[in-house]
């Protein structure tokens, strides 16, 4: 063997520059504008949440139950809604965001009057989604919801 050989903290190093700049664009981008997001319209877009992210509200106008699908006492989870609707005395429906406060988790399961969510435990009251356990640091957002004869409905 001859010569020197390059340090292995100096082939790291040189590998690690490499790496971080070639990650910063794409093959026949170089030299290249950024691309930007198309523009959204408020029409389309959503308040930040309070949690800072941004969530997209339900469709406004669709049926989500009948009020004989949610039980006195308890309720029902929307998954692909994103909304719990609750019924914590007979003919008095409330709706709530199905997101948890704490983590961003989907609400899992209504039962023992509390709305639970699997991630780390937190549980919501189901009369006003307020905070009954669990590291939640705030209730579940209100959800509008109106209730027409035998039909629930967001909105």
């Amino acid at each position: 063997m001859s010569g020197t050989r390059p340090s292995r903290r100096g082939v790291l190093a040189a590998g690690g520059a490499v790496a971080l700049t070639a990650g910063c664009s794409k093959y026949g981008d170089e030299g290249a504008e950024p691309e930007q997001p198309p523009p959204t319209s408020a029409a389309t877009s959503a308040a930040p949440s309070k949690s800072g992210g941004k969530k997209q509200p339900p469709p406004k106008g669709e049926e989500l139950a009948k009020t004989s699908d949610i039980p006195v006492g308890g309720g029902k989870i929307f998954k692909d809604k994103k909304v719990v609707v609750t019924q914590p005395e007979k003919g008095d429906f409330k709706a709530f965001s199905a997101v948890c406060t704490h983590s961003g988790c989907v609400v899992a399961e209504v039962a023992g009057g509390t709305i639970n969510c699997p991630c780390h435990g937190s549980k919501y009251k189901v009369a006003d989604a307020s905070v009954a356990g669990g590291p939640a640091p705030r209730p579940l957002d209100p959800q509008n919801i109106t209730v027409t004869g035998n039909s629930i409905t967001l909105a």
